[in-house]
């Protein structure tokens, strides 16, 4: 298994793969389609919580130490771990240590009044307290539309601090007993087998006006998770610039980059590079490399928070192809969403972007969770996995050979790297190099619907993949790119 995972794939359990007909997706059934994965060419896999919890999402944790009853057990849980790791496959779980659940004993106990022991697990203060700070309301941020954190919790004169929701109290990490508790439980997974986690809310683990501490904080788990595995892979979602992010790489091994995910999107969307993604790209990439020049970009389409790329598109499949020819071409880790790979559909609210996937029509398909009706990804709409396999034009077969030449290619492959702008004129072209030590590969794509040509006075003689066949040099410094096709050149 390489250092770090080339590619990796977000699994909302719930809806993946339901093993035992209960209509809920679960381990088990996320371990029967490993192979699958594995084909793909996936080598780590991020599990939404798994952990008991009130939600059918499982963002609030109400026991650390658990696995909800309707994924599965222990048992199942290890094996998991175990087969994924026979195909060289890394466990990624989701950690979410911002808050607990209100039903949490915790914040039971914590709500009993100030001389509780467990009042200091959360940040309780007085409504004259709050105004005196200025902190009674906060800005709208991408990841919570809530200005107004703070909640009454009946019986007491203090309110209590949840970022989120009310029902979803933020942990206070000043008070060192909540620290001990973290690491404890991090410590408790890794023993267990897990390579790692996705921190979630990793920028909110401090309330904005003490943000500074966040950095410090995650520099101190990772120390603490490397006492149970050395190699701990952490990676972190701070929704946020490049200038905000690049402090918590003192702490975690990577972070997702939204502001490509974003930039991917528009431009696509567009079929105009009107965000020039390149020199964004190289520029987000220096600004990180200041803090950790071993930084690892998390690069991704969109994930569980995010309308779906297929439906940010409109389904258009030529588009979809070029959403994909972007992310497995730039550098960095590339992160896919179940069910991007055959064009999943999905928009706000947020349960219909966390749709069944479609392994198969519906009438055939026992693996699907069918704990939700659809509303966008059915098999209407969507070709499921089964008529997409044999379709050598089918989006599933794209992905499929972009990742397995993007692993084949040791500059492409390196979640490292630099990349270059490439001269250009053309906005339909996006066009940039990429290094890898005194290796180097071009990356030419094609956004548009037309047949363009890419003139360069140099340009590297060997076409070493493309994604139309009619992609070919026409002459020496001519490249002619067939419609929303991506090449890469190499000497």
């Amino acid at each position: 298994m390489p250092n770090h995972p080339r590619i990796c794939y977000e699994i909302f359990v719930r809806s993946f793969c339901d093993s035992n007909g209960d209509n809920i997706g679960d381990l088990n059934g996320i371990t029967s389609k490993l192979d699958y994965l594995q084909d793909l060419g996936i080598e780590a896999i991020w599990l939404t919580p798994i952990q008991p919890s009130p939600s059918y999402h499982k963002y609030d944790v109400v026991d650390y130490y658990g696995i909800d009853p309707e994924y599965g057990t222990f048992d199942d849980f290890k094996r998991l771990i175990s087969e994924a790791h026979v195909r060289g496959i890394s466990v990624i779980m989701d950690l979410v240590i911002n808050h607990t659940s209100a039903n949490h004993p915790w914040f039971q106990e914590s709500r009993k009044g100030k001389d509780n022991s467990y009042r200091p697990f959360y940040t309780w203060k007085s409504p004259e307290e709050i105004e005196a700070l200025g902190i009674a309301t906060r800005e709208v941020t991408p990841d919570t539309w809530d200005r107004n954190p703070w909640h009454q919790w009946p019986g007491n004169s203090e309110k209590y601090y949840g970022l989120f929701w009310k029902g979803m109290p933020d942990l206070n990490c000043d008070h060192p007993p909540v620290r001990q508790a973290i690491y404890e439980i991090g410590r408790f997974w890794l023993e267990m087998g897990v390579d790692g986690f996705r921190l979630d809310a990793a920028g909110h683990i401090y309330s904005e006006w003490e943000e500074h501490k966040n950095y410090d904080f995650w520099e101190e788990f990772r120390t603490e998770m490397q006492k149970a595995n050395p190699k701990v892979y952490l990676v972190g979602e701070v929704w946020n610039t490049a200038e905000k992010i690049a402090p918590y790489f003192k702490g975690l091994t990577a972070n997702f980059d939204f502001d490509l995910s974003l930039a991917i999107q528009k431009i696509v969307s567009k079929e105009r590079d009107t965000v020039k993604i390149a020199a964004l790209l190289a520029k987000n990439r220096a600004v990180f490399a200041q803090t950790n020049p071993r930084f690892i970009d998390a690069i991704m389409l969109t994930n569980h928070d995010q309308i779906r790329i297929g439906s940010m598109l409109k389904g258009n499949i030529n588009r979809l192809k070029v959403a994909a020819n972007l992310l497995l071409t730039l550098p960095g880790q590339p992160y896919m969403y179940y069910g991007e790979e055959i064009g999943m559909l999905g928009k706000k609210p947020d349960e219909f972007i966390r749709e069944p996937f479609l392994w198969d029509y519906r009438q055939n398909d026992r693996q699907r969770a069918r704990w939700m009706k659809p509303k966008y990804s059915k098999s209407k709409t969507v070709v499921p996995l089964v008529g997409q396999v044999n379709d050598a034009d089918s989006l599933f077969n794209h992905y499929k050979r972009l990742i397995h030449f993007r692993k084949s290619n040791p500059v492409l492959a390196n979640v490292h790297g630099a990349i270059e702008i490439l001269p250009n004129t053309d906005n339909r072209i996006v066009a940039f190099s990429r290094k890898v030590s005194d290796r180097e590969v071009w990356v030419i794509h094609n956004l548009s619907s037309e047949t363009l040509t890419y003139t360069a006075l140099y340009m590297p003689n060997e076409l070493l993949f493309r994604t139309n066949e009619l992609t070919r040099f026409v002459k020496i410094d001519q490249l002619s790119l067939a419609p929303y096709s991506c090449a890469v050149l190499g000497d």
